[in-house]
């Protein structure tokens, strides 16, 4: 299936808004935010400390009205700099385009299924940086496959897991860990499409760099093809 058609496909299986976390955050709720290299406010803020992206957050939300924030699709960031895990000095080579959408809200918070699947695998990647907990999901509907993968999660989220384990759209996947749990970030989920898994299990590259840029935006199509967030 051709990129446009499988995005095309992709979109039709949601109809509306789909939340990913809690549903007492409403569409409304969500503010759009710009974590990337571009964004001059960050110059002021340390973006290796994970207690200082969530002050940066939490006034950014009180500024514009909201409570959660999301973003990060394609986005280049200056955040993986302080992990060896993605550090290179060659900017070509260096892994810091981001590949799914973030969802930044506090620790705990429920994160659901957006539409049916069952579970592929899941792993804790305990790299500095990494998902820490992480689920995949493996989608087979109407003539789709692919796969959903949820980083940065609570350790007892993978404790009663079970690879084939079904899970209804809406139904609660896991909880959303803190940073000694989920790779030193500010709390949030990290929430990626993927078309071929290429074998990984538990795990998936979140973070590109220019060089395979190109393979991953076609591997990887833009989550809000399903979640369908209020952008306003």
């Amino acid at each position: 299936m051709q990129t446009r058609d499988f995005s095309a496909e992709l979109s039709k299986l949601t109809s509306g808004f789909t939340p990913i976390i809690d549903t007492t955050y409403k569409a409304e709720d969500y503010k759009f935010l710009d974590l990337s290299v571009t964004n001059p406010v960050l110059e002021g803020v340390d973006t290796s400390s994970a207690e200082a992206i969530q002050v940066y957050i939490n006034t950014y939300l009180s500024k514009v009205g909201g409570t959660i924030a999301y973003g990060g699709y394609l986005e280049k960031r200056s955040i993986y700099d302080r992990s060896l895990y993605f550090s290179n000095t060659d900017e070509v080579l260096k892994r810091n385009i981001h590949l799914g959408l973030d969802i930044w809200c506090p620790q705990g918070t429920a994160v659901l299924v957006p539409v049916k699947g069952v579970v592929h695998s899941f792993k804790d990647n305990r790299n500095h940086g990494d998902y820490g907990p992480c689920i995949v999901l493996e989608h087979r509907l109407e003539n789709l496959t692919f796969y959903t993968l949820y980083g940065h999660l609570t350790r007892s989220s993978l404790s009663n897991l079970s690879i084939g384990q079904m899970f209804e759209a809406g139904e609660i996947l896991a909880h959303l860990g803190v940073p000694e749990e989920n790779g030193d970030y500010a709390p949030h989920l990290h929430f990626q499409i993927i078309r071929d898994i290429q074998g990984n299990r538990g795990d998936y590259p979140g973070v590109s760099t220019l060089q395979n840029l190109d393979f991953y935006k076609k591997n990887c199509p833009d989550p809000q093809l399903l979640l369908k967030i209020n952008t306003l």
